[in-house]
């Protein structure tokens, strides 16, 4: 009975460790409706509508004009991820002696415990600028992560 109790504590500490990686997987947004790099390419195209524009990318952060005044559209995004994880454990074994009085036998243990932090930002700047006509003219985009 003892040995069963002991091994079941010690797969119960053993599972309850993760680590940094398996920690920040499990708190990651998966979003499919984030403005990435791939996304602008893959669906931005010229001669595209405002409308066709915002059903893709959703409404601009910013609306200006160029010398022109033709409108530009700005979608300026800045994400930061932070991701801590940590992870304690311990095992502690009683050894009872088969004859040693009551309260007495030796007894040993292990405890440890380990964290990790980490930070990543990046930031995708999209412009669209438009024609005479309301229509994509053009597009650029800038991305950057550290």
């Amino acid at each position: 009975m003892r040995l069963r109790t002991l091994g079941l504590a010690w797969m119960l500490a053993a599972t309850a460790c993760m680590t940094a990686g398996q920690h920040k997987a499990a708190v990651q947004d998966d979003t499919a409706d984030k403005l990435t790099v791939g996304k602008v390419q893959r669906e931005i195209r010229v001669g595209m509508s405002g409308a066709e524009v915002i059903q893709v990318l959703g409404s601009p952060n910013v609306v200006t004009t160029d010398e022109n005044r033709r409108e530009v559209w700005v979608y300026d995004k800045m994400s930061t991820e932070t991701a801590y994880s940590t992870s304690s454990g311990g095992v502690a074994a009683l050894i009872l002696a088969g004859a040693a009085p009551v309260g007495g036998g030796a007894g040993g243990g292990m405890e440890g415990s380990a964290g990790a932090t980490s930070r990543s930002q990046r930031t995708l700047t999209v412009v669209i600028k438009f024609d005479d006509q309301k229509a994509v003219r053009d597009f650029s985009y800038r991305y950057s992560s550290f």
